[in-house]
Protein backbone atom coordinates (compact mmCIF):
# COMPACT_ATOMS: atom_id res chain seq x y z
CA UNK A 1 0.00 0.00 0.00
CA UNK A 2 1.58 3.26 -0.89
CA UNK A 3 1.45 5.94 1.21
CA UNK A 4 1.67 10.03 0.42
CA UNK A 5 2.16 13.06 1.69
CA UNK A 6 0.80 16.80 0.81
CA UNK A 7 2.94 20.10 1.36
CA UNK A 8 1.93 23.68 -0.06
CA UNK A 9 4.74 26.08 -0.77
CA UNK A 10 4.19 29.75 -1.75
CA UNK A 11 0.63 28.54 -1.96
CA UNK A 12 1.47 25.55 -4.70
CA UNK A 13 0.08 22.13 -3.64
CA UNK A 14 2.81 19.29 -4.51
CA UNK A 15 2.07 15.31 -3.27
CA UNK A 16 4.92 12.79 -2.12
CA UNK A 17 4.47 9.24 -2.70
CA UNK A 18 6.13 6.05 -1.16
CA UNK A 19 6.22 3.29 -3.76
CA UNK A 20 5.74 -0.33 -2.24
CA UNK A 21 8.85 -1.00 -1.77
CA UNK A 22 9.80 2.33 0.09
CA UNK A 23 9.60 2.56 4.17
CA UNK A 24 7.35 4.57 5.73
CA UNK A 25 10.33 5.86 8.30
CA UNK A 26 11.14 7.79 4.69
CA UNK A 27 8.65 10.33 5.51
CA UNK A 28 10.54 10.86 8.93
CA UNK A 29 13.29 12.25 7.46
CA UNK A 30 11.33 14.85 5.84
CA UNK A 31 11.30 17.10 9.19
CA UNK A 32 11.97 20.53 7.37
CA UNK A 33 8.83 19.77 5.24
CA UNK A 34 6.65 19.80 8.39
CA UNK A 35 5.71 23.45 8.83
CA UNK A 36 4.37 22.92 4.94
CA UNK A 37 2.68 19.63 5.54
CA UNK A 38 -1.03 19.65 4.90
CA UNK A 39 -3.61 17.58 6.37
CA UNK A 40 -6.16 17.37 3.32
CA UNK A 41 -6.14 19.43 0.07
CA UNK A 42 -9.71 19.77 -0.37
CA UNK A 43 -9.85 19.77 -3.53
CA UNK A 44 -6.99 21.95 -4.52
CA UNK A 45 -5.01 21.40 -7.50
CA UNK A 46 -1.35 19.82 -7.94
CA UNK A 47 1.25 21.12 -9.25
CA UNK A 48 3.19 17.96 -9.04
CA UNK A 49 3.21 14.34 -7.88
CA UNK A 50 6.43 12.82 -7.02
CA UNK A 51 6.65 9.14 -6.08
CA UNK A 52 10.18 7.76 -4.30
CA UNK A 53 11.47 4.14 -4.94
CA UNK A 54 14.17 2.87 -2.99
CA UNK A 55 14.88 -0.45 -4.40
CA UNK A 56 18.44 -0.20 -6.49
CA UNK A 57 17.03 0.19 -9.80
CA UNK A 58 19.68 1.39 -12.62
CA UNK A 59 18.49 4.15 -14.50
CA UNK A 60 20.56 4.98 -17.92
CA UNK A 61 20.71 8.21 -19.25
CA UNK A 62 22.69 10.24 -22.07
CA UNK A 63 24.11 13.49 -20.48
CA UNK A 64 23.51 16.81 -21.72
CA UNK A 65 24.64 19.11 -19.07
CA UNK A 66 25.89 19.04 -15.39
CA UNK A 67 25.81 21.89 -12.91
CA UNK A 68 29.11 21.67 -10.04
CA UNK A 69 28.37 23.90 -7.02
CA UNK A 70 30.82 22.67 -4.10
CA UNK A 71 31.24 19.35 -4.11
CA UNK A 72 27.44 18.79 -5.35
CA UNK A 73 26.67 18.37 -8.59
CA UNK A 74 23.42 18.15 -11.01
CA UNK A 75 23.76 16.25 -13.92
CA UNK A 76 20.64 16.50 -16.82
CA UNK A 77 19.99 14.68 -19.47
CA UNK A 78 17.24 11.92 -20.78
CA UNK A 79 16.43 8.58 -20.65
CA UNK A 80 15.67 6.51 -23.71
CA UNK A 81 12.17 7.83 -23.61
CA UNK A 82 13.42 11.41 -24.08
CA UNK A 83 12.26 11.97 -20.82
CA UNK A 84 13.70 14.73 -18.42
CA UNK A 85 16.27 12.98 -16.29
CA UNK A 86 18.33 14.19 -13.25
CA UNK A 87 20.96 12.31 -11.57
CA UNK A 88 22.46 13.94 -7.91
CA UNK A 89 25.83 13.74 -6.93
CA UNK A 90 27.09 14.59 -3.58
CA UNK A 91 30.66 14.12 -2.65
CA UNK A 92 31.01 12.38 -6.38
CA UNK A 93 28.36 9.89 -4.80
CA UNK A 94 25.21 9.15 -6.95
CA UNK A 95 22.58 9.65 -4.50
CA UNK A 96 19.25 9.61 -6.87
CA UNK A 97 17.69 9.95 -10.00
CA UNK A 98 15.10 11.53 -10.96
CA UNK A 99 12.65 10.72 -14.11
CA UNK A 100 10.23 13.77 -15.07
CA UNK A 101 6.96 12.88 -16.84
CA UNK A 102 3.88 15.21 -18.01
CA UNK A 103 5.47 18.41 -18.48
CA UNK A 104 7.25 17.82 -14.79
CA UNK A 105 3.70 17.61 -13.48
CA UNK A 106 4.97 13.67 -12.32
CA UNK A 107 8.12 12.44 -11.33
CA UNK A 108 10.12 9.47 -10.40
CA UNK A 109 13.01 9.11 -8.03
CA UNK A 110 15.08 6.29 -7.53
CA UNK A 111 17.13 6.46 -4.44
CA UNK A 112 19.52 3.53 -3.03
CA UNK A 113 17.90 2.53 0.16
CA UNK A 114 20.99 0.99 1.07
CA UNK A 115 22.43 4.64 1.43
CA UNK A 116 22.61 6.46 4.77
CA UNK A 117 20.33 8.85 5.56
CA UNK A 118 21.56 11.94 4.31
CA UNK A 119 22.52 10.85 1.33
CA UNK A 120 18.99 9.85 0.30
CA UNK A 121 17.35 13.21 1.79
CA UNK A 122 20.09 14.89 -0.13
CA UNK A 123 18.22 13.17 -3.67
CA UNK A 124 15.21 14.12 -2.24
CA UNK A 125 15.44 17.68 -1.62
CA UNK A 126 17.30 18.39 -5.30
CA UNK A 127 14.74 15.89 -6.53
CA UNK A 128 11.88 18.32 -4.93
CA UNK A 129 13.21 21.40 -6.04
CA UNK A 130 13.97 20.84 -9.79
CA UNK A 131 10.53 19.42 -9.97
CA UNK A 132 9.06 22.56 -7.98
CA UNK A 133 11.22 25.23 -9.89
CA UNK A 134 10.03 23.52 -13.48
CA UNK A 135 6.31 22.66 -12.69
CA UNK A 136 5.64 26.36 -11.44
CA UNK A 137 8.10 28.24 -14.13
CA UNK A 138 4.90 29.37 -15.96
CA UNK A 139 2.72 30.13 -12.60
CA UNK A 140 4.59 33.56 -12.04
CA UNK A 141 6.76 31.71 -9.49
CA UNK A 142 10.39 31.40 -9.42
CA UNK A 143 12.85 29.36 -6.89
CA UNK A 144 15.91 31.56 -5.91
CA UNK A 145 19.35 30.81 -4.82
CA UNK A 146 19.30 33.93 -2.72
CA UNK A 147 18.98 34.82 1.50
CA UNK A 148 16.24 36.57 2.30
CA UNK A 149 15.87 39.13 5.30
CA UNK A 150 12.48 39.96 6.46
CA UNK A 151 12.06 43.48 8.38
CA UNK A 152 9.08 45.68 9.29
CA UNK A 153 7.11 43.11 7.29
CA UNK A 154 8.93 43.71 3.79
CA UNK A 155 11.60 41.20 2.31
CA UNK A 156 15.35 41.91 1.08
CA UNK A 157 16.88 39.25 -1.06
CA UNK A 158 20.90 38.97 -1.70
CA UNK A 159 21.70 37.51 -4.90
CA UNK A 160 25.16 36.59 -5.47
CA UNK A 161 27.98 33.73 -6.96
CA UNK A 162 28.63 31.14 -4.47
CA UNK A 163 30.99 32.21 -2.23
CA UNK A 164 30.30 35.94 -2.12
CA UNK A 165 28.70 36.13 0.97
CA UNK A 166 24.36 36.04 1.04
CA UNK A 167 24.45 34.38 3.82
CA UNK A 168 27.31 36.66 5.78
CA UNK A 169 25.49 39.60 4.91
CA UNK A 170 22.13 38.46 6.11
CA UNK A 171 23.77 37.66 9.40
CA UNK A 172 25.27 41.77 9.40
CA UNK A 173 21.63 42.82 8.69
CA UNK A 174 20.49 40.08 11.63
CA UNK A 175 23.01 41.65 14.11
CA UNK A 176 22.72 45.37 13.19
CA UNK A 177 18.63 45.55 12.89
CA UNK A 178 16.82 44.28 16.12
CA UNK A 179 13.73 43.69 14.40
CA UNK A 180 14.99 41.72 11.39
CA UNK A 181 14.42 38.15 11.12
CA UNK A 182 16.02 35.56 8.55
CA UNK A 183 13.29 34.06 6.32
CA UNK A 184 15.50 31.76 4.29
CA UNK A 185 18.76 31.30 3.89
CA UNK A 186 18.93 29.32 0.42
CA UNK A 187 16.26 29.26 -1.62
CA UNK A 188 13.07 31.55 -1.24
CA UNK A 189 10.14 31.71 -3.62
CA UNK A 190 8.96 34.82 -5.07
CA UNK A 191 5.78 34.43 -7.00
CA UNK A 192 3.52 37.63 -8.31
CA UNK A 193 0.10 37.58 -7.45
CA UNK A 194 -2.81 39.67 -7.38
CA UNK A 195 -2.30 42.04 -4.35
CA UNK A 196 2.06 42.03 -5.33
CA UNK A 197 4.63 40.06 -5.22
CA UNK A 198 5.79 38.24 -2.74
CA UNK A 199 8.90 36.08 -1.59
CA UNK A 200 8.18 32.91 0.61
CA UNK A 201 9.79 30.68 3.05
CA UNK A 202 10.24 27.12 1.56
CA UNK A 203 11.76 23.87 3.02
CA UNK A 204 14.99 24.63 1.24
CA UNK A 205 17.55 26.35 3.16
CA UNK A 206 20.81 25.17 1.91
CA UNK A 207 23.23 24.84 5.61
CA UNK A 208 21.08 26.82 7.42
CA UNK A 209 17.97 25.25 9.46
CA UNK A 210 15.56 28.03 8.64
CA UNK A 211 12.11 26.48 7.23
CA UNK A 212 9.70 28.94 7.71
CA UNK A 213 6.40 28.76 5.93
CA UNK A 214 5.35 32.31 6.11
CA UNK A 215 5.45 35.46 3.42
CA UNK A 216 5.74 39.03 3.18
CA UNK A 217 5.86 41.46 0.57
CA UNK A 218 9.08 41.72 -1.45
CA UNK A 219 10.80 45.06 -1.14
CA UNK A 220 13.55 44.48 -3.25
CA UNK A 221 16.71 42.48 -4.41
CA UNK A 222 20.12 43.45 -3.70
CA UNK A 223 23.59 41.89 -6.27
CA UNK A 224 26.15 41.45 -3.68
CA UNK A 225 29.94 41.56 -4.40
CA UNK A 226 33.20 41.52 -2.58
CA UNK A 227 35.07 44.55 -1.96
CA UNK A 228 37.35 46.72 0.09
CA UNK A 229 34.22 49.53 0.64
CA UNK A 230 30.62 49.54 1.16
CA UNK A 231 29.25 51.25 -2.02
CA UNK A 232 25.58 50.90 -3.26
CA UNK A 233 24.20 51.55 -6.88
CA UNK A 234 20.47 51.06 -8.45
CA UNK A 235 20.69 48.81 -11.04
CA UNK A 236 17.97 47.94 -14.26
CA UNK A 237 17.27 47.14 -17.59
CA UNK A 238 19.88 44.39 -18.92
CA UNK A 239 22.07 43.98 -15.74
CA UNK A 240 18.82 43.84 -13.44
CA UNK A 241 17.57 40.87 -15.27
CA UNK A 242 21.14 39.15 -15.65
CA UNK A 243 21.32 39.30 -12.18
CA UNK A 244 17.98 37.39 -11.75
CA UNK A 245 18.68 34.58 -14.57
CA UNK A 246 22.21 33.90 -12.86
CA UNK A 247 20.03 33.38 -9.34
CA UNK A 248 16.84 31.55 -10.58
CA UNK A 249 16.61 27.74 -10.77
CA UNK A 250 14.98 26.23 -14.20
CA UNK A 251 15.71 24.18 -17.17
CA UNK A 252 16.39 26.67 -19.81
CA UNK A 253 16.58 24.60 -22.71
CA UNK A 254 13.62 23.55 -22.71
CA UNK A 255 11.09 26.64 -24.63
CA UNK A 256 8.39 26.21 -22.32
CA UNK A 257 10.09 27.07 -19.15
CA UNK A 258 12.62 29.01 -20.44
CA UNK A 259 9.28 31.51 -21.57
CA UNK A 260 7.87 31.09 -18.21
CA UNK A 261 11.01 32.21 -16.74
CA UNK A 262 11.50 34.91 -18.74
CA UNK A 263 8.75 36.44 -18.41
CA UNK A 264 8.83 36.48 -14.35
CA UNK A 265 11.85 37.54 -14.67
CA UNK A 266 11.33 40.39 -17.07
CA UNK A 267 8.70 41.84 -14.58
CA UNK A 268 10.97 41.93 -11.78
CA UNK A 269 13.45 43.89 -13.42
CA UNK A 270 10.87 46.20 -14.54
CA UNK A 271 8.95 46.19 -11.35
CA UNK A 272 10.99 45.44 -8.23
CA UNK A 273 13.53 47.64 -7.23
CA UNK A 274 17.06 46.71 -7.54
CA UNK A 275 20.45 47.42 -6.11
CA UNK A 276 24.50 46.35 -6.53
CA UNK A 277 25.80 46.46 -3.46
CA UNK A 278 29.95 46.10 -3.27
CA UNK A 279 30.54 45.23 0.57
CA UNK A 280 32.80 43.99 3.05
CA UNK A 281 31.35 41.64 5.83
CA UNK A 282 30.56 43.94 8.37
CA UNK A 283 27.34 45.83 9.75
CA UNK A 284 27.86 48.84 8.08
CA UNK A 285 27.07 47.03 4.53
CA UNK A 286 23.85 45.78 6.48
CA UNK A 287 23.53 49.75 7.17
CA UNK A 288 24.06 51.15 3.60
CA UNK A 289 21.83 48.74 1.64
CA UNK A 290 18.73 49.57 3.91
CA UNK A 291 19.59 52.95 3.81
CA UNK A 292 19.12 52.66 -0.36
CA UNK A 293 15.82 51.55 0.20
CA UNK A 294 14.69 53.91 2.76
CA UNK A 295 16.30 56.59 0.34
CA UNK A 296 13.97 55.54 -2.78
CA UNK A 297 11.17 54.87 -0.77
CA UNK A 298 10.75 58.60 0.63
CA UNK A 299 11.67 60.10 -3.26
Amino acid sequence: MKMNSFFKVAGHVFEVKLNDDASPLFFASMDNYAPFKLESVDGLPLAFSLEIFTENVRVDFVEETRQVDEGQEIICGKNAESLPTFEFLLGGKSTGVLVCHDEFQSGSLYVNGTLPAHFQKFALNNSLMVLYALATSCKNTVLFHSAVIARENRGYMFLGKSGTGKSTHARMWLRRFSNADLLNDDNPVVRFEEDGVWVYGTPWSGKTPCYKNSRVPLAGIVNLSQAPQNKIRPIKGIEAYMALVVSISGMRWDKKVADGLHATENRLAQEVKMFHLECLPDENAAEVCYGAFTEVSAQ
